[in-house]
Order: structure tokens, then sequence, then C-alpha cells
């Protein structure tokens, strides 16, 4: 299997991968490959997992694109697409060229896919579909100029670039986009959020848009779209001392607190997830002042307000994460 994570994350990924008892083979910019060609586990470093990927190397933009095309032509044999299915190229962005190579050889394997099969041609939709699971189509990585790795299997974090919007408070607005994804769910109109650590507003910002009503708790002003919007409630209030009125449950909780992740693990999350004050949550967890993979495996321990008090979650660093994790799940009834 071959993992890839955001560049720059590779040692955390690798630390991952042996904690889930996957040693890793071979690694370079924003990829890790195991012998391992089991069901990968649910991780939080990996963006997409590609399962018995083939190795494939040359020299040249033409030779990559014949090599893909026998590749994904042999392995159609005895499979019929019948409906659109994602085509994938994937690279480490900050390496320089590199984008142009890779479009280059996906423009040219197009071209010769058209040729070959053009109703399948067709059907290709580029970019990874939209949530966290197995996928099946063709994922392609960049290891360097001349050497891919391509593979009709892959399984998705669901971690994805979103788009901005020019009207959200910060920069944050972006990962709850994200965390909607990977969550497959997001607020509907007339559901309650309580969005502790609000300002300037990005994640109120975006649960209003969607229409649903939001209590928006921070010391600090809210801007942009969240100021003074109709449906974002601001109080000026400690997000540690707050709790729900009694019997009030909230359909989300939103928590992106620039705190140590223990102090918030003891103080919000276990309250709020163990009294069942909320149906869904997205909490934030920095991890620049500990060690991340310490951290996963206490969130992960049996003994950890998620694994004891919800009915699922996800642990994801994601697209538009830095130093930080995204938990994403529901509570049990």
């Amino acid at each position: 299997m071959l993992f890839l994570c955001t560049s720059g994350y590779e040692a955390f990924l690798e630390r991952e991968l042996g904690e889930a008892g996957l040693p890793v083979t071979e690694k370079g910019p924003g990829w890790a490959r195991v012998a391992d060609e089991a069901n990968p586990p649910d991780l939080a470093f990996p963006h997409l997992v590609l399962l018995a990927p083939c190795e494939l190397r040359g020299e040249s933009v033409n030779a990559l694109a014949q090599q893909l095309a026998g590749y994904f032509l042999t392995s159609l044999r005895g499979e019929r697409l019948e409906a659109p299915w994602p085509c994938v190229f994937q690279l480490v962005p900050e390496v320089v060229g590199l984008g142009r190579r890779a479009s280059a050889v996906e423009k040219a394997f197009a071209e010769l896919l058209k040729k070959k099969l053009s109703r399948v041609a067709k059907l290709a939709v580029p970019g990874l579909p939209r949530g966290a699971g197995p996928a099946r189509g063709l994922f392609v990585f960049f290891a360097g100029f001349g050497r891919i790795f391509a593979a009709r299997d892959a399984v998705c974090g669901g971690q994805r670039r979103m788009a901005d919007d020019d009207a959200a408070p910060s920069r944050s607005y972006l990962k709850m986009e994200e965390a909607c994804v990977v969550l497959g769910r997001e607020p509907q109109p007339d559901e309650t959020v309580c969005d502790l650590g609000a300002a300037p507003g990005g994640w109120s910002y975006s649960a209003a848009k969607r229409g649903a009503r939001v209590v928006a708790l921070d010391n600090g002003p809210l801007k942009g779209g969240a100021l003074n919007h109709p449906l974002i409630s601001h109080r000026l209030e400690d997000a540690f001392k707050f709790a729900p009125a009694a019997g009030e449950v909230f359909d989300w909780l939103f928590c992106d607190l620039v705190e140590e992740p223990h102090h918030v693990l003891q103080n919000i999350v276990a309250p709020w997830l163990a009294r069942g004050w909320c149906r869904h949550f997205v909490i934030n967890l920095k991890f620049g002042h500990v060690d991340p993979v310490g951290l996963l495996r206490e969130l992960r321990a049996a003994d950890s307000p998620f694994v004891t008090h919800a009915a699922s979650f996800r642990i994801r660093h994601l697209y538009h994460d830095r130093e930080e994790f995204t938990v994403v799940g529901e509570t049990k009834a």
C-alpha cells in the first residue's frame, strides 16, 4: 500500500503506521510505502491510500503516459465501466516543476484513452470523490519526474482542498468546510450549533450559511460574514465555563480553541459527550506542543471520551490543518 500525506508530516505518518503494525519499507516527500496489502486501518495522517499500487517508470512524458495507459487498459479486462469514475493525479506541490510534468502526463494519458476507449474516457471525473472510504477508478501519484505509482483501488481519508469565501471571517472556515466532507454530514437548516471559541467566527459562519442557528461563545469579536449575522448569537462568555440549560441538547458542538489538547479533552470534550449535550461534534485539537502520535494513542485508547461516549468518530489531519487534528463524529443516543 502507498499512503499519501501532507508534505512535511512524513515522519508522523511513519510513526502512526508503525503503531498500527505497518512498518514502512520506503518513503519520500508526502508518501510512505508498506508491504502489507490488507485493508488499511483508519488513520489520521493519510489523505489517500493506494491499494496494490503498480510502480511505473519512464524518462519522458510519452513513456509514462504509454505505460499508464497500458496498465489501466489491462486492468479493465473483464470489467465494464458504466458510471463516472474518478481519475486522480496527485503529487507533492513543493517539488519544483513536478506539477507541469504531472499535467503533461495526464493530458497525454487522456488522449491515449480517448483513442482506445472513447466511451470510458468520457466517464472520467477529475478529483477525489467526496467523503471518506473506498473508491475505484484510477489513482496516480508522482513520486518523481520519472516514477509514478498507479492503482485502481484507493481509500480516501476525506481530506480535500476547499473553496474560500470572501465573506468568511478567517482561514479556519476552510477547516470546517473540509470537516463536513470527512464526516459526510453538515449542519442543516434550523439545527442548533454551539461554537466554543468562535471568534472571529469562521466555523459559526460556515454553519449559518447552511441555515443552522448558532450560539457563538468567545470574549473576542466576530468579523466578516459572522458579524451581525441573523442566525448567529454572539455571547461574551468563557467556553470552559459554559453549560447548556437543563434539558438542552445542541445538534452540533464546534470547538476550535487555541489551548493545550488535554485541557480541552478534560474540560470540554469529556463533559459534553458524557452528558449528551450534543448529537454531532467537530473538535480541533492542537498538537504543536505535544507528541502528535502519543496524542493519537490517547484519543484511541479505551478510556478516551471519544471511545467511551461517541457512537462513531474519525480523527484527521486535514488538508487545511496545520499542527492540529480535527475529530468529527456522533455521540451515543
